[in-house]
């Protein structure tokens, strides 16, 4: 039961990654300090990296410090990366709609020839799933036989 749970955190410890990613790319030449950009687009996005890091913040005091620990806890944690996880891919989706460009050749990388942000999130997407599914199958039948504390 502990070793489920312990699987469950750091799962979604690792989709926390999500929120503070975007803090080490997006603070740069590329996106905030970008002399292109309009002064309100740089503080909308200023707006949402800090959003963003309060909400890893929250997530991780979810996961790990919040007591006495309930496993909605966890699940919240799961709700709260997937709604982030959405907003990245209605970004995507919607593109054609709003002229943007999921690619800046200038700045972004590939990883095994994709774009690093679809792979990123891809990859963080299969994580939060993982992290879902060993959270409902193997985690939830054992606590709710026995609510642990830690």
């Amino acid at each position: 039961m502990k070793r489920d749970l312990l699987i469950a955190k750091i799962l979604l410890t690792i989709g926390v990654l999500e929120f503070f990613g975007p803090l080490l790319k997006d603070t740069g030449t590329s996106h905030l300090m970008n002399a292109e950009w309009v002064g309100h687009a740089k503080l909308h996005l200023a707006w949402l990296l800090g959003y963003m890091f309060f909400s890893g913040l929250a997530n991780l005091y979810f996961i790990w410090i919040r007591r006495p620990f309930k496993l909605s806890h966890l699940y919240l944690s799961c709700l709260w990366q997937a709604t982030n996880i959405a907003g990245f891919w209605a970004a995507i989706l919607f593109v054609p709609v709003y002229e943007g460009a999921i690619v800046d050749h200038r700045y972004h990388t590939e990883i095994l020839g994709i774009d690093e942000n679809i792979f990123g999130f891809l990859a963080l997407s299969l994580v939060l799933a993982g992290a879902f599914f060993w959270t409902k199958f193997k985690v939830e039948p054992h606590f709710n036989r026995s609510a642990p504390t830690a």
